[in-house]
């Protein structure tokens, strides 16, 4: 520790500290404009200057290390004096008309008692076209937080300096507004400025706000911690939490801005019973009983195989850990599943077999510890956007990487090497780069021996797939295939990250096989800034599965013959013992006619399953279906009986799990309109209209939380009152431990070996033919997501209102079709209408269109190609042909 005086006082702070962090840890405030903790201190506004004893001149506090034996005067008549002066030079150009009491800037000229004598007659830069956020550079002191924060924390470098002294301007990188700019909408800048020049939009009729909540982000799987700002029952305003260990002070347009949904009008209140085509309002006692009594008499009439559930991705741990007991216990079934069907069950499949759990191996805090990335079918800037931020700044930190991507995405422009392979051809392009490993002697020969089992077949097993057979199937260049596998077997450590495009193929367990075939090659396992880590796509999709919304799995992802007997006690209940139906198993059997019922929580199957003629026809021949949601979706609009109104993530308590394995505190900000409930409050109050009240005698989310860790041995030492401090990861076995940031540092599940595997490829079930001739891949933009069930109710809409067609400027100019132009796309499964977007990121041949509006019906395109082992669909590659729609433009 170093020992200081602070003001005549002894003070203690530790070794490396500036000396403004030792006056934070007395409470002792200076005023601080250009200063923000995400950032590097600057020192440059000069006003957390402080006396030192010894010292000729002042120090600013910020940017000035803490030394053993310092004397520091923080507020005498002279230091005051110059602080004065500063501000009076800052104030003489600022507005005079300008002075709001929640910015910083205007709270230090109170307190110093300056007034602002500058006037707006002079020309600056203002933007009002944004749709969260506002620009009155009239009111910048140039600071230049804005600068900094956009190219240090966002890595986006929208905010530029022009000019010099005087004339220094701080604008946009493009000429115009922030909407024809670089900018991602972030709000980092706002967040950041202390004078209001960058600042949010305020939400209309709110006024200001009353309280914080601290939770979690209901949006993708990074899991970004937040503070909701609310007025009344109103969210009024979104911040990052500083402290955060995921997002560290961070948030992407979604998680900031992104929540007009909750209070949007149509809303649904209150439960409903489908009469004809009429749908009408009951109270929860009708609609119970009216779920329970369908229920059944369809499984007194059919049996329980003919029921099938869904989870949601959406809800907590506690919910889904409900519905799958529901399931289990009041049902008797088995046909219980969530989204990671559709997502990353091949990743689940996969690490599960060759390392033990199904999940992420690292932490997102080991990205600052990587030497090198290899980012596979996965856009993290867009999908990701918090982590995909942290990775560019990592390699504008000099981290290597490599992008495996078939189009030229944000990260593959700072990429070393980008390999646009053909889409369905991981498996070839990931067996050669093994291939180089092994020919050039790249492996971790002590790790190798060790840790690895399959050695020797492996290697005989590879020698066939070079780079140059890999390059003939995949499309790429043999010398970029070794230049690759060089950056990451020799960069170490390296950080792998994969997403959906490695896993909804044909061969998406095996492209994940052959992933971790070389992290084990190259010991990239077990240590800081390495690993294999899966981007999970919705803020709980991780956890619902792992909650047992899984047919072949119980809670804690252990199969059921495991956990028979151990669930079978806790719940004083026997478990069915026919094997379970996935969703993708369960729309065959409604094919078939043998699946009856259907109840999906949160998920709405008809508008994203693949093959939306033939989904539409098996849920059609449904008997019962129970919709249980926020809004009205395709799925209660088309096929829906009952709808039962569930309260969304700001509105209840309970726990998310991000794609690292941390679970996080989820907390209710405000009340659920008129009537809706928490999900797991729904379903246990169906379970006592079936007679099964007293399994489901459930008070709280943290009551379902304990019965959770007494039946989940790796999560039995997290608590809620623990987490009250911070998220904890998975394994945490006991109350003592801290939480596992790290797996397989010493051995892997059961075992000191993983084996390699022996992938060969198979050719996708689609390809292009001349009545086909492109190939379309589909996937997520930046503003939008998923299904849009919640970003398109906000004003995300103005950033990007529909999917679009994405195609090569060359095949457009060839085609003859500009852009924004309506154009219909046909494949062997359907047709789809949607707007045309020229985009240079996209290949010859191939196309790409996102998924979020449902008026575009792209998964009328998609096909009934399948994982075999995980049956996850293949909606990464489909062949189709375009043309224009006669009389068709759209806003594109």
């Amino acid at each position: 520790m170093l020992h200081v005086t602070i003001n005549g006082n002894p003070c203690e702070a530790p070794e490396g500290s500036t000396i403004l962090h030792a006056l934070r840890a007395h409470a002792i405030e200076v005023p601080t404009l250009c200063h923000d903790d995400r950032l590097h201190p600057t020192g440059a506004c000069r006003l957390c200057v402080v006396a030192i004893e010894g010292w000729d001149r002042f120090a600013s506090a910020c940017n000035t290390p803490l030394l053993d034996g310092m004397k520091i005067e923080t507020h005498s008549p002279p230091v005051e004096d110059a602080r004065r002066t500063l501000l009076r030079l800052l104030a003489a150009d600022y507005p005079a008309t300008v002075v709001e009491s929640d910015q910083p800037f205007h709270h230090w000229l109170r307190h110093y008692g300056v007034t602002a004598t500058g006037d707006e007659s002079h020309p600056h830069f203002t933007d009002t076209t944004h749709p969260y956020l506002r620009v009155d550079m009239a009111r910048c002191i140039s600071c230049f937080r804005c600068v900094r924060i956009c190219d240090e924390l966002q890595g986006q470098f929208v905010w530029r300096t022009w000019n010099r002294g005087d004339a220094t301007r701080i604008l946009p990188n493009r000429s115009g507004s922030l909407l024809e700019s670089d900018c991602v909408s972030c709000g980092a800048c706002a967040d950041t400025c202390p004078t209001g020049a960058i600042d949010d939009r305020p939400v209309p009729d709110h006024g200001m706000l009353e309280k914080w909540t601290r939770t979690t982000c209901p949006y993708c799987g990074t899991g970004c911690e937040m503070l909701v700002g609310t007025r009344g029952n109103g969210i009024v305003d979104i911040k990052p939490v500083m402290d955060a260990p995921v997002n560290k002070g961070h948030l992407c347009s979604k998680g900031r801005y992104a929540f007009g949904f909750n209070q949007s009008p149509d809303r649904v209140r209150e439960p409903m019973i489908r009469e004809g085509s009429e749908w009408r309002a009951v109270t929860w006692k009708q609609a119970n009983e009216f779920v329970a009594s369908r229920l059944r008499g369809i499984l007194d009439t059919h049996g329980p195989q003919s029921i099938g559930m869904l989870g949601s991705a959406r809800g907590t741990n506690e919910e889904n850990y409900v519905a799958q007991k529901f399931a289990r216990v009041v049902l008797g079934t088995n046909n219980i599943d969530c989204c990671a069907r559709v997502c990353h069950a091949p990743t689940a499949v996969a690490m599960k077999r060759m390392l033990g759990p199904g999940a992420a191996t690292n932490s997102f805090d080991d990205i600052e510890h990587a030497a090198s990335f290899l980012i596979c079918g996965c856009n993290p800037t867009e999908a990701h956007p918090i982590v995909g931020a942290r990775i560019k700044q990592a390699v504008l930190g000099g981290a290597k990487m490599v992008v495996i991507d078939p189009r030229a995405t944000e990260l593959a422009r700072y990429a070393d090497v980008h390999l646009a392979l053909r889409p369905g051809t991981n498996v070839p392009l990931l067996n050669a780069l093994a291939h180089v490993i092994l020919a050039e002697s790249l492996t971790d020969h002590a790790s190798l021996k060790k840790r690895v089992r399959g050695y020797r077949e492996f290697e005989k097993f590879v020698r066939a797939w070079t780079p140059e057979r890999a390059a003939a199937s995949c499309g790429v260049d043999a010398e970029d295939i070794r230049t690759a596998a060089r950056i990451y077997a020799t960069a170490a450590p390296a950080m792998a990250f994969h997403g959906l495009g490695m896993t909804e193929h044909v061969q998406g367990t095996e492209g994940v096989m052959a992933l971790v075939n070389l992290a084990l090659l190259t010991g990239n396992f077990g240590k800081p800034g390495s690993g294999v880590n899966p981007l999970r796509g919705q803020n709980n999709v991780q956890g619902s599965a792992h909650m047992g919304c899984e047919p072949g799995h119980l809670t804690g992802f252990i199969p059921i013959e495991l956990g028979r007997d151990a669930f079978t006690t806790a719940w004083s209940s026997p478990l069915p013992a026919t094997p379970g139906l996935n969703l993708m198993e369960m729309m065959d059997a409604a094919e078939r006619s043998e699946l009856k019922a259907l109840w999906a929580i949160g998920y709405d199957v008809s508008f994203t399953n693949p093959d939306a003629i033939r989904t539409h026809g098996a849920l059609g021949g449904l008997d019962f279906v129970v919709v249980q949601d926020l809004f009205f979706n395709e799925l209660a609009r088309e096929f829906g009986h009952v709808f039962l109104p569930a309260a969304s993530p700001f509105e209840k308590d309970g726990t998310f799990m991000n794609s690292e394995r941390r679970v996080q505190r989820v907390r209710r900000a405000v009340a659920a309109p008129g009537h809706a409930l928490p999900d797991w409050e729904i379903v246990c109050a169906v379970a006592r209209a079936m007679g099964h009240g007293r399994a489901f005698a459930f008070h709280s989310a943290e009551e379902i939380w304990n019965e959770i860790r007494g039946v989940w041995k790796a999560g039995q030492g997290i608590t809620y009152d623990r987490l009250e401090h911070g998220g904890l990861q998975w394994p945490c076995p006991d109350e003592a431990h801290p939480g596992t940031k790290i797996l397989h540092v010493d051995s892997f599940a059961g075992s000191k070996t993983a084996p390699l595997q022996c992938i060969d490829f198979r050719q996708p079930t689609e390809a292009s033919a001349p009545d086909y001739p492109f190939l379309l891949t589909t996937g997520r933009t930046l503003y939008q997501f998923n299904a849009g069930t919640m970003t398109m109710r906000t004003p995300n809409r103005e950033l990007r209102g529909t999917d679009t067609l994405d195609i090569s400027p060359a095949d457009a100019a060839r085609l003859g079709i500009g852009e924004g132009e309506i154009i219909r796309a046909t494949s062997r499964h359907g047709v789809a209408e949607l707007p045309l977007h020229i985009d240079d990121r996209i290949k010859g041949g191939e196309l790409f269109a996102t998924f979020h509006a449902s008026a575009t019906g792209v998964n009328h395109l998609t096909g009934q190609g399948r994982d075999k082992q995980a049956m996850t669909p293949e909606y990464k590659i489909v062949a189709v042909r375009i043309e224009k729609r006669e009389g068709g433009t759209g806003n594109g």
